[in-house]
């Protein structure tokens, strides 16, 4: 999973579609516990995602929100983002279309 500091506040998690997706997103928790930062999670290569996908992005969400911080979800396909919408999570989450747009909302909402 390439994490990539995208600037001293923002961190970019572009995850792969691997079935240890889980642990990649373990992965991001820690650092964002470690790291004053908003992470946006790169969805893009992503093709499946499960419950316990979604549990652990709502760990990485809780994590960042209780420091101050946001996590944008960017990229995800017709597929995945029906793991959200159906049980309601797309108005838990941010999400933006594509990674330049979840940059630039973090631009935005820091100046």
């Amino acid at each position: 999973m390439p994490i990539e500091n995208w600037s001293d506040r923002i961190v970019i998690v572009k995850l792969t579609n691997d079935p240890h997706l889980g642990e990649d997103l373990q992965t991001a928790a820690e650092l964002a516990g470690r790291k004053p930062v908003s992470v946006v999670v790169d969805l893009s290569a992503v093709r499946f995602i499960n419950s316990s996908h979604i549990a652990r992005l709502l760990k990485l969400r809780k994590v960042l929100i209780g420091a101050g911080n946001r996590l944008i979800l960017c990229g995800a396909d017709a597929q995945v983002w029906s793991a959200f919408l159906v049980p309601g999570l797309d108005k838990v989450f941010d999400f933006a279309d594509a990674l330049p747009s979840a940059l630039a909302a973090l631009q935005l909402a820091a100046t």
